[in-house]
């Protein structure tokens, strides 16, 4: 059975065993589509609602939107522990190996896909979710500002499962193109769901 498809219970279970996944990408997936589907919860309490008749069809959109991240997110569950899987097979590759090396590169560089995608999507959340706690019903606000809190944390996690990685790759031109990317999205992004938070808390204290 995939892990995507236990209960909550055995999820966390087995999220904390010894097994090779689910890890850090797999749980910054799911943390990434709870956060989402939050933000989307956000929406459904909005449309239909006199008061935002104005913004219905803006909001139906980014609902449409986060469903679709939502599923996307959950998907790289399976997904990222395929791609470490063998990675964590190469490491019990003896020494000795003339191939261990070559290897070990090929599949740290796989490893740092999912995690990256797992980061994109949490930016698009990010986008969706901050018109969401500016548009969306007043009454839900603090989901909003939840919403933006829990993808943030998905996409810092996601980055350490790449960083990780790109420590050990030998071709360091790759790696530090990764890196940017992954630094470029934890600025924009990491700014973005601080500023969600932050508005969504400030209107508590007005």
């Amino acid at each position: 059975m995939k892990a995507i498809d236990l209960n909550a219970v055995e999820f966390v279970s087995l999220l904390a065993s010894d097994a090779p996944a689910p890890g850090g990408g797999g749980a910054s997936a799911v943390v990434g589509a709870l956060g989402t589907a939050l933000g989307n919860m956000v929406g459904a309490l909005t449309v239909g609602k006199k008061k935002y008749a104005g913004v219905e069809a803006e909001i139906r959109d980014l609902m449409d939107r986060c469903t679709r991240l939502q599923a996307e997110l959950l998907d790289q569950v399976q997904a990222d522990e395929e791609g470490f899987v063998p990675l964590s097979k190469a490491y019990g590759i003896p020494k000795d190996d003339p191939a261990r090396a070559e290897t070990l590169e090929r599949a740290a560089v796989e490893a740092c896909k999912v995690p990256m995608h797992i980061m994109e999507l949490c930016c698009e959340s990010l986008d969706a979710i901050a018109v969401l706690a500016a548009k969306g019903s007043r009454l839900a606000v603090s989901d909003a500002g939840c919403a933006a809190a829990m993808v943030r944390a998905a996409l810092e996690s996601a980055s350490l499962n790449v960083f990780i990685n790109t420590k050990t790759l030998r071709d360091r031109a790759l790696a530090e193109e990764m890196n940017r990317r992954c630094l470029d999205m934890l600025d924009r992004y990491g700014r973005l769901a601080g500023e969600i938070f932050e508005s969504v808390k400030a209107g508590f204290f007005q």
